[in-house]
């Protein structure tokens, strides 16, 4: 280092000895005027005592100011950074997911399709007083409060470290924050976050857009996030029908849900009883609740928390449809129905859906045995709609969608049998049909009803001849006779007379989808070889009830989301068929009914029309009926729950066979009957073409023991063009119809023209549904002779 570097005067080069009392190297006076030692003197450098002793541990002023100064630097630089580099991020998945919400049609939850029950509100839709209970309870100032409460923060932040508990320290705004956009742990990196998102969060929106979405982000117990899945789970209302109490319930349970459920656990009813009272307290300090009310305001407990509504029973079923429906209407497609919050309301009413569900259990399901292979393979789909507005009330799928996952009410892969019959007769109306020799076709027209006859076109005989069921020939027969009886050869020949375009055509009309599979143009149309589903085939027969009159069927009644409506198609109708044609099919199915192969559903007690049918080798049987008010259809399937694997119902349900005449029928009748209890009876209003109507009274019980003679019985046999007709056969088996045996509670001289009860034991191969031996309630075998008079 040179000389010139230096502060002091260099050393003195003679080498003599340094003044008395200084350094040697350093310059005299340097540590004060006379030069005095540092080390030994008692002033500093600029004159002042050294601080000695204790003393010298605590800091001076001006190293107390230098150190906040540098704290408030760090702070105000670490906001700084931190506001500007945490941002507002994506909402987490949890916070956003919503369920479906399906409703019936007076707003009680059928299902939910998610495994979060939540469900967004807008916070005009939460009352004012709700409101005012949950800002009570959390966050009082927070209309005109900060984002973020420090005094609260510190203050909790301290009870916590000092063993007075963990306590919140969050404003509404925070809460959000970390409801919203954050999680639930408890770090100093989330509570960093949650500070620096809440400031920022609260100048990009409005308070009310964070109160909504505190709102609907929040736990209340009971698996329910958001204060509308609240009210359900609580008070099974909408939380626009909340009253103050029960909002007030609700605002106390964010506060610790699981400590203040009074119905889940009793015992915590003092502790919420008081975070009730505190709140409903603090409504009426903040003036927002006047103390008169607040004094008559009552403990609003609970309901029962109910099991989680997901997809098992019928649930999952309906929701399967109401979401094809939706999307086969091309309302709301598969993709957005995903992203969930839709409020479906259906048209289904709970009461009769109740009662469907009862009906098969008591008619179908309890008459399986785990004993039977056979009834391993039972399936029940069912379906119900009011004629005049084509409304589905009632739908069943099957025992457990769960357990059995396609649905029997909407699958189309099974024979619709002989229920499709009806709609031949229905087109021969609509186009004034006449038969090969010119007669027009009316119920009373006299066909050949002999078993194997060749069906004859124009162009002369086919290569189509169906077996009537059991090889049965009845000879000259009307189309009424071959209704009740289910004649096979009948109704090829008149499918052929009228045209099977245009049968199709009609069904078309009717209800049935014109992609339904094997809805084929030929004469086998007739018996039913159209795999519709029980949907479809409900909205057909609904068309025959309402005379005529189509217009699709309903299953949605409203759709909302976030409290905005989605607009639905209106549905509108046309006559689809003449109103003489429906009303004349009407006529003759009332025969079904009242003396035919349908007698078991005499027990709706008013009138009714109806048809059975069976599939090919019995693999269904159905029966599809309906009052003026009321058309339902029942089907019993076989399916082999290993393979999948349509499988006759032989043995099935402890019978030989099952047919449309018994468990469809009964099933029917029974539910039918539940579900129109209140309504008083309808007689039919009808028009049928010139002569269709039978006069006569219903067929009469002149052998109640069940014990009746081989007799002829007379039909209505005028037919046109001056034909005489032959009398029907007087004996014979009956074709899918009541058994004539009088251990069933409908006489047996109601059923079967003259003819040999059904052995049951042989198969429906005649008919494509290969109808056949219907049995009622009693008649498991071979019936006994009897007549039927008309």
């Amino acid at each position: 280092m040179s000389d010139a570097s230096q502060h002091w005067a260099p050393r003195d080069p003679s080498g003599a000895a340094a003044a008395p009392g200084s350094h040697q190297g350093e310059p005299p006076g340097k540590n004060g005027k006379n030069g005095t030692n540092r080390r030994n003197g008692d002033n500093g450098r600029n004159g002042k005592k050294r601080r000695t002793g204790w003393r010298r541990v605590i800091p001076t002023w001006r190293m107390a100011l230098g150190t906040v100064l540098g704290l408030a630097l760090l702070l105000i630089g670490g906001f700084a950074a931190g506001y500007q580099f945490v941002d507002i991020p994506a909402a987490n998945a949890s916070a956003t997911a919503q369920s479906n919400v399906y409703l019936y049609n007076d707003g009680s939850v059928i299902a939910r399709d998610g495994e979060v029950n939540r469900e967004k509100v807008k916070l005009s839709q939460v009352p004012t007083t709700v409101q005012h209970a949950v800002l009570a309870a959390e966050d009082r100032d927070f209309y005109s409060d900060r984002a973020v409460d420090v005094k609260a923060m510190v203050r909790a932040g301290w009870n916590t470290v000092t063993g007075k508990g963990k306590q919140g320290g969050s404003t509404i705004t925070q809460q959000y924050v970390k409801n919203y956009y954050l999680g639930q742990e408890r770090t100093v990196v989330r509570k960093a976050k949650e500070f620096f998102i809440a400031v920022k969060l609260n100048r990009e929106e409005t308070k009310d857009q964070i109160f909504e979405g505190y709102l609907n982000t929040s736990y209340f117990g009971r698996n329910a996030y958001g204060i509308q899945a609240a009210a359900q789970a609580y008070y099974s209302k909408n939380v626009e029908d909340l009253t103050t109490a029960e909002g007030a319930y609700l605002a106390s349970l964010l506060n610790a849900p699981s400590a203040y459920d009074v119905v889940a656990h009793p015992d915590n009813e003092p502790a919420a009883q008081h975070r009730w009272n505190y709140v409903l307290d603090g409504m009426v300090k903040e003036k927002w609740l006047d103390a008169a009310e607040r004094a008559t305001t009552t403990f609003p407990t609970p309901g029962e928390a109910k099991p989680s509504t997901g997809l098992s029973g019928q649930r999952g079923y309906i929701v399967q449809a109401v979401d094809d429906y939706l999307n086969r209407r091309g309302i709301l497609d598969e993709e957005t129905l995903a992203t969930g919050g839709y409020r479906i309301t259906t048209t289904l009413d709970k009461p009769k859906q109740d009662a469907l569900v009862k009906a098969v259990d008591a008619n179908v399901m309890a008459r399986t045995s785990t004993g039977r292979e056979a009834d391993r393979n039972v399936r029940v789909g069912g379906a119900s709609i009011v004629p005049e507005t084509g409304e589905v009330v009632a739908l069943y799928g099957g025992i457990d969608y769960t357990k059995q996952y396609v649905s029997n009410a909407t699958r189309r892969d099974y024979q619709v049998g002989s229920v499709f019959k009806p709609f031949v007769l229905t087109s021969a109306v609509v186009n004034d049909s006449t038969t090969q020799d010119g007669r027009r076709i009316t119920p009373d027209t006299v066909y050949d009803g002999a078993n194997k006859r060749t069906v004859v076109g124009p162009q002369g005989p086919t290569d189509y001849a169906p077996a009537n069921e059991d090889d049965v020939d009845y000879g000259d027969i009307t189309v009424r006779a071959a209704t009740d009886k289910s004649v096979n050869s009948v109704y090829a020949q008149m499918a052929q007379d009228v045209g099977p375009g245009k049968v199709r055509d009609t069904a078309v009309a009717l209800g049935i989808p014109t992609d339904t599979p094997d809805l084929t143009a030929s004469p086998s149309i007739a018996l039913g070889p159209a795999n519709a589903s029980v949907l479809d085939m409900t909205e057909a027969y609904a068309t025959l009830a309402d005379h005529g009159r189509h217009g699709g069927h309903v299953l949605v009644d409203q759709v909302t989301k976030g409290g905005a409506e989605i607009e639905l198609p209106e549905r509108t109708t046309d006559q689809a068929v003449s109103r003489e044609a429906a009303d004349t099919t009407t006529a003759v199915l009332r025969g079904v009914v009242e003396g035919g192969t349908g007698t078991a559903a005499q027990a709706v007690g008013r009138p009714a029309a109806g048809k059975t049918g069976t599939a090919e080798e019995d693999r269904a049987a159905w029966f599809a009926g309906y009052t003026p008010d009321l058309a339902t259809v029942i089907a019993v399937m076989g399916q082999n729950p290993d393979t999948g694997a349509q499988t006759p119902l032989y043995g099935a349900l402890g019978l030989s066979r099952v047919n449309g005449g018994g468990a469809p029928a009964e099933t029917w009748a029974a539910y039918t009957e539940a579900a129109l209890r209140s309504s008083p009876a309808q007689e039919f209003d009808l028009e049928p073409a010139p002569g269709s109507d039978e006069e006569d009274e219903p067929p009469v019980d002149e052998n109640p023991d069940g014990n009746t003679d081989p007799a002829s019985s007379s039909e209505p046999t005028t037919a046109p063009s001056g034909t005489t007709p032959s009398s029907p056969p007087t004996s014979g088996t009956d074709t899918d119809g009541a058994t004539n045996s009088g251990t069933n509670g409908t006489a047996g001289a109601t059923s079967g023209s003259g003819g040999t009860g059904s052995t049951g034991g042989t198969g429906g191969d005649g008919d494509s549904g290969g109808d056949g031996g219907d049995s009622v309630e009693g008649v498991r075998g071979p019936g006994l002779p009897g007549a039927r008079p008309v």
